[in-house]
């Protein structure tokens, strides 16, 4: 989700520049479609969509509307908020899907796996528990792993609950199996915690048992009031790179919720753009991005 604005415009940037080149857009796409998508994707998710942001949504909301048949955005839409049942859940997941965006690779903000480490090596003998509350394709689930080996050894005492509302990325992640050129690992850690694939599968690597056991993935929208479904509070949360998509307000609830599912002076890592000084009641600077509960 990372994404840079647009120029706002009425028509759809994708539209208009099909327009100029003298082909007719694929799809009708308004001004209004693009608000009703923000208004939906904001109530169900929590992402505040910024204006001139109809460019992307065209683009991946459109796959979408081929593959259920439909020849315009309202008409779409008109069929997602009538849907009913399991069927309307299938097909308000995969409307989620399409506009979540996961950018991500192994031991991004390397700092933090270094802060990480000193910690769970303070905790040694504890039991700790992690939650990745946007684990996106498993690159940072599988980073919190190898930290977790690294400090403290095969026996380590730590479980991690990684979460996600795309379903497709974390169907991804549980299959722990990446690119044998994977951004962000080492030789050293590719040797100890991955298996090379071979004939067909050479050219991927796959994570082995030993990390995949402190992982447990699930589907979790941090709109979602069922909070408690989380389990046990957690020691350690990593929630980097989200809260950027909210507005202040739901950034506030959500804060409000990870705090109140944490243990006292747990940590709290978010992204280096994240910045929750205005919410000193709840979590108060420790290091850089990292915060501690009050």
């Amino acid at each position: 989700m990372k994404d840079h604005a647009l120029p706002f415009a009425p028509a759809s940037d994708a539209a208009m520049r099909q327009e100029s080149s003298g082909q007719a857009a694929e799809f009708a796409f308004s001004h209004t479609d693009f608000e009703r998508v923000r208004r939906l994707i904001y109530a169900r998710a929590g992402i505040n969509l910024q204006e001139g942001k109809q460019a992307m949504v065209y683009g991946r909301l459109s796959r979408r509307l081929r593959e259920t048949g439909h020849r315009s955005f309202a008409s779409y839409l008109d069929h997602l908020e009538g849907m009913a049942g399991s069927a309307g859940a299938s097909e308000w997941q995969a409307f989620t899907n399409c506009l979540t965006t996961n950018l991500t690779s192994f031991f991004r903000e390397p700092h933090h796996f270094t802060a990480l480490h000193e910690e769970l090596q303070k905790r040694r003998g504890a039991a700790t528990r992690i939650w990745c509350s946007a684990a996106s394709t498993g690159e940072e689930p599988y980073s919190l792993a190898i930290t977790a080996l690294d400090a403290l050894d095969a026996r380590a005492a730590v479980s991690v609950l990684c979460t996600d509302i795309d379903t497709h990325v974390l169907a991804t992640a549980e299959r722990g199996v990446y690119a044998a050129d994977a951004r962000g690992l080492t030789p050293e850690q590719l040797r100890r915690h991955f298996m090379r694939g071979m004939r067909g599968n050479a050219g991927f690597i796959r994570a082995k048992p030993e990390l995949q056991r402190l992982l447990e993935f699930r589907v979790f929208n941090l709109m979602s009031t069922q909070w408690d479904s989380l389990g046990e509070p957690f020691d350690i949360v990593f929630c980097r790179n989200v809260m950027i998509y909210f507005d202040a307000p739901t950034q506030r609830r959500v804060l409000e919720r990870i705090h109140s599912r944490m243990r006292p002076k747990g940590l709290l890592f978010v992204g280096h753009s994240e910045n929750f000084t205005e919410s000193r009641d709840l979590f108060e600077l420790r290091g850089k991005t990292i915060y501690q509960r009050v």
